[in-house]
């Protein structure tokens, strides 16, 4: 039993009737009593903002930096782990015993080290189903439309052709070229072009149809200028498909490097020129980059 500063007790009132009693307070410890701590229950010691503390745990603190280790170095020994952490050996193998009894870490038993666990990809999964392309690639499509004035799309690999499934207009919006669910013929546009180069499928079969006097209508033509596609790493399309549109487009990654999504930025070939593209395609390349950063690929 313990005391604190201030210990009220329950004593019997003189004269009361049996029952009745009254609280007094006694400002001495008690002889049987043990010190302990006051706990307080004033309602100021439980954040209400709903918002995360700011303060840190340095166990949970180390347990991340020996993530981040094995992550970047991939198997390592307990000594080495403490080294390029900071840790004392003992502490490592503590939080090493912790992550491995978790599956966040796993020991190799014919070298002794340690190595990211399989839990970790059943995370990373569980985290990558809930990414929606569209929710990840909206901004970016703002953005895009914000810098250049042109329409801005995203499309993702379909049977045959690339698919639209989001865009955010331009000043000047292209109909019926903006429409969800239109197919990008994948020989006539720059998103098909992309599919075509990144996904690892086979060139269509001629014949081609010819939309415009300026469609590839040849399999070696073809295969050339998906070749450049895949060297430049973006596609163009100038009036291949429609008369008067011409559109650039830059792959977009899943977290495993296989293409996820196409964006796009086309416009009228009168204002979208050479010239405009050529300023278009820098801002096109970067924010393909973030959206496929944002769905977990990183470049080698």
């Amino acid at each position: 039993m313990c005391h604190l500063a201030e210990v009220r007790v329950l004593v019997d009132r003189p004269g009361a009737a049996v029952g009745a009693r009254k609280v007094e307070r006694h400002p001495r410890q008690l002889p049987y009593a043990q010190p302990c701590a006051r706990i307080r229950n004033d309602g100021t010691s439980v954040s209400r903002t709903r918002q995360p503390s700011s303060r840190r745990i340095g166990a949970a603190e180390r347990a991340i930096a020996l993530l981040d280790t094995l992550a970047d170095a991939g198997e390592l020994g307990t000594n080495e782990i403490a080294r390029r952490t900071g840790m004392t050996p003992s502490t490592v193998s503590r939080q090493l015993g912790t992550l491995a009894a978790s599956g966040l870490v796993e020991r190799v038993a014919a070298t002794g080290r340690y190595r990211l666990g399989l839990r970790i990809v059943q995370l990373a999964n569980a985290l990558l189903a809930r990414l929606d392309v569209r929710a990840v690639a909206r901004p970016h499509l703002e953005e895009l439309v914000r810098v250049t004035g042109e329409t801005a799309t995203l499309s993702v690999p379909g049977e045959e052709d690339a698919v639209t499934i989001d865009f955010v207009s331009g000043s000047h919006q292209i109909q019926p070229v903006s429409r969800l669910g239109r197919p990008s013929v994948a020989y006539a546009t720059s998103a098909g072009k992309v599919m075509l180069a990144f996904s690892g499928r086979t060139l269509p079969a001629e014949p081609y149809r010819a939309y415009t006097p300026r469609t590839i209508t040849d399999s070696k033509a073809l295969a050339r200028e998906i070749e450049r596609v895949r060297e430049r790493g973006y596609a163009q399309a100038i009036e291949e498909r429609e008369p008067g549109l011409s559109a650039i487009a830059v792959p977009v990654r899943s977290s495993r490097g296989e293409l996820d999504a196409i964006v796009a930025v086309q416009g009228p070939s009168s204002r979208f020129d050479k010239k405009a593209i050529a300023a278009a395609l820098p801002v096109l390349l970067e924010q393909g980059r973030a959206i496929s950063r944002e769905l977990g690929w990183r470049a080698d």
